[in-house]
């Protein structure tokens, strides 16, 4: 099996399980508990912790969370009162968070992108104004790798007075967060760590109001006995994400060359400069993408978001970009990474080539 769905998840690095193995098998103790085992569990935690939060500002706290999905919740639903601002193209998370708060009497704006997936950002400085308490934003779209100008959002949440949201999970690692945000999710699968385990980070004086309820971990805001496994398999994986961003990202530019020279009848969604290179979302024309998966047995890619790809439904990011149901439904995202090698890029491009040419055939 090829693997080419790194949005969907990542492989786990063989260091992130290492790290795990003790926790698991013989230092199982509760790190909140206050004898030797537990300080010593509670001391991994800590080690995790540090690690994780220096790929990200100075200035804040990282809460643990079971994933990011929790993450935001706790920032979109924790934020002060207040109007609340988005993005067309923003994962399932949040735009489903954020209609929740719309039915409690929340107004919600959710901003329109261009046909490259990049917010508006004119429509973004008009209704960003005193009244809004957040603006939330994902760093890298989870289906067309796009960046969004998430600086420039933070300088008009900061001037209206209102908190920024970083959805960060495909971005962590990968590209520079900004320094302006004050609230950012993270997840540890999307980065060669575990399932099961994300991250909130705080700016300082930041302090949601919590969702759970319960033993007071976490400073409060998230009760619930943390695994010191997933938070050293996490700490591990941002590690190697540090030490290895440079050639992580001249490998994923050199897949990303070769997949476009592979597949020269395919489009690209999205832009193609303000663009993450390890995520690729193309389409041609006459193509139906569930059908073309089917063909493929041995490559495994996606049709968009793996939390929607079974709805049927063509992907709200690719039509908030203007495409038609038919181009959406022929559009197809392939994600590539630290452990994918050119050869599988090669095999992969030919299977969805010939599955193509098949379809077209009378």
């Amino acid at each position: 099996m090829i693997y080419l769905d790194y949005q969907a998840t990542t492989p786990l690095a063989p260091e992130a399980f290492e790290a795990m193995v003790p926790l698991l098998r013989d230092q199982f103790a509760n790190p909140h508990s206050a004898h030797r085992a537990g300080r010593a569990a509670a001391a991994q935690v800590e080690v995790a912790r540090e690690e994780i939060a220096r790929l990200l500002p100075s200035g804040g706290r990282l809460v643990f969370t079971s994933g990011a999905t929790e993450a935001l919740n706790i920032a979109i639903q924790g934020a002060p009162a207040g109007d609340i601002v988005t993005i067309a193209t923003e994962h399932a998370a949040v735009l489903d968070t954020a209609e929740a708060m719309r039915r409690q009497g929340r107004d919600v704006t959710i901003l329109p992108v261009d046909d490259d997936g990049l917010v508006d950002m004119d429509a973004a400085r008009a209704v960003i104004r005193p009244g809004v308490a957040l603006v939330a934003a994902m760093l890298v779209n989870n289906e067309i790798g796009v960046i969004q100008p998430t600086a420039a959002l933070a300088r008009l949440a900061r001037d209206a007075g209102a908190l920024l949201l970083c959805d960060a999970v495909q971005g962590y690692g990968r590209v520079p967060i900004p320094d302006g945000c004050d609230m950012i999710a993270i997840s540890a699968h999307k980065i060669h760590g575990p399932k099961g385990v994300g991250a909130l980070w705080l700016r300082d004086g930041v302090r949601p109001a919590p969702l759970l309820h319960g033993g007071g971990q976490e400073g409060g805001l998230r009760s619930g006995t943390l695994s010191p496994a997933l938070c050293a398999g996490f700490g591990a994986a941002a590690r190697l994400m540090r030490e290895n961003a440079a050639s992580d990202l001249a490998h994923v530019e050199s897949l990303a060359a070769l997949a476009r020279l592979a597949l020269p009848d395919w489009s690209l969604n999205g832009s193609a400069t303000h663009r993450y290179p390890g995520n690729l979302n193309l389409r041609r024309d006459g193509i139906d993408g569930a059908r073309l998966l089917s063909y493929c047995r041995n490559v495994a890619f996606s049709l968009g978001s793996a939390c929607a790809s079974g709805s049927g439904r063509p992907s709200h990011v690719l039509r908030a970009l203007g495409l038609t149901d038919a181009q959406a439904r022929g559009s197809v995202r392939i994600g590539f990474g630290r452990y994918t090698t050119p050869d599988e890029v090669e095999r992969a491009a030919r299977a969805l080539n010939e599955a193509a040419a098949a379809q077209a055939a009378p």
